[in-house]
Protein backbone atom coordinates (compact mmCIF):
# COMPACT_ATOMS: atom_id res chain seq x y z
CA UNK A 1 0.00 0.00 0.00
CA UNK A 2 1.58 3.45 -0.86
CA UNK A 3 0.17 6.77 1.09
CA UNK A 4 0.19 9.88 -1.72
CA UNK A 5 -1.25 12.99 -0.19
CA UNK A 6 -2.34 15.63 -2.29
CA UNK A 7 -3.21 19.31 -1.30
CA UNK A 8 -6.88 20.14 -0.95
CA UNK A 9 -8.09 16.34 -2.39
CA UNK A 10 -10.16 14.49 0.17
CA UNK A 11 -10.18 11.42 -2.62
CA UNK A 12 -8.99 8.09 -2.25
CA UNK A 13 -7.62 5.88 -4.40
CA UNK A 14 -6.72 2.07 -4.40
CA UNK A 15 -4.07 0.76 -6.95
CA UNK A 16 -2.48 -2.92 -7.07
CA UNK A 17 1.22 -2.28 -8.09
CA UNK A 18 3.85 -5.19 -10.16
CA UNK A 19 6.32 -5.25 -11.89
CA UNK A 20 6.00 -5.87 -15.48
CA UNK A 21 2.35 -4.46 -16.92
CA UNK A 22 1.88 -5.96 -20.17
CA UNK A 23 2.63 -9.33 -18.78
CA UNK A 24 0.59 -9.06 -15.78
CA UNK A 25 -2.73 -7.64 -17.72
CA UNK A 26 -1.90 -10.68 -20.18
CA UNK A 27 -1.59 -13.17 -17.20
CA UNK A 28 -4.94 -11.94 -16.30
CA UNK A 29 -6.95 -11.97 -19.17
CA UNK A 30 -6.00 -15.99 -19.29
CA UNK A 31 -7.48 -16.07 -16.57
CA UNK A 32 -10.71 -14.47 -17.21
CA UNK A 33 -10.08 -11.59 -16.15
CA UNK A 34 -11.66 -8.17 -17.83
CA UNK A 35 -8.70 -5.74 -18.24
CA UNK A 36 -11.06 -2.36 -18.48
CA UNK A 37 -8.39 -0.03 -19.47
CA UNK A 38 -5.40 -0.55 -21.83
CA UNK A 39 -1.90 0.64 -20.56
CA UNK A 40 -1.37 4.58 -20.49
CA UNK A 41 2.26 6.13 -19.50
CA UNK A 42 0.99 8.36 -16.56
CA UNK A 43 4.88 9.58 -16.08
CA UNK A 44 5.44 8.30 -12.81
CA UNK A 45 4.75 4.65 -14.01
CA UNK A 46 2.52 2.45 -16.66
CA UNK A 47 -1.25 2.39 -15.43
CA UNK A 48 -4.24 0.27 -16.60
CA UNK A 49 -7.45 -1.26 -14.33
CA UNK A 50 -9.19 -4.35 -14.45
CA UNK A 51 -12.98 -4.75 -13.86
CA UNK A 52 -14.00 -6.57 -10.72
CA UNK A 53 -17.02 -8.40 -10.27
CA UNK A 54 -19.01 -5.62 -8.76
CA UNK A 55 -18.57 -3.80 -12.24
CA UNK A 56 -16.15 -1.48 -10.40
CA UNK A 57 -12.51 -0.59 -11.90
CA UNK A 58 -9.34 -1.64 -10.12
CA UNK A 59 -6.24 0.40 -11.22
CA UNK A 60 -2.70 -1.96 -11.56
CA UNK A 61 0.20 -0.21 -12.35
CA UNK A 62 4.09 -0.46 -13.03
CA UNK A 63 6.05 1.90 -10.88
CA UNK A 64 8.63 4.21 -12.71
CA UNK A 65 8.94 6.17 -9.16
CA UNK A 66 11.65 4.63 -6.73
CA UNK A 67 9.91 2.43 -3.81
CA UNK A 68 9.69 3.48 -0.17
CA UNK A 69 11.39 -0.11 0.79
CA UNK A 70 12.75 -2.62 -1.61
CA UNK A 71 13.23 -5.94 -0.19
CA UNK A 72 16.99 -6.62 -0.19
CA UNK A 73 18.65 -9.97 -2.48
Amino acid sequence: MAVHPIEGETRHELYLMCDDIEQTLADLRASGVEVSASVSDQGWGLLGSIRLPSGADLGIYQPRHPLAHEPAG
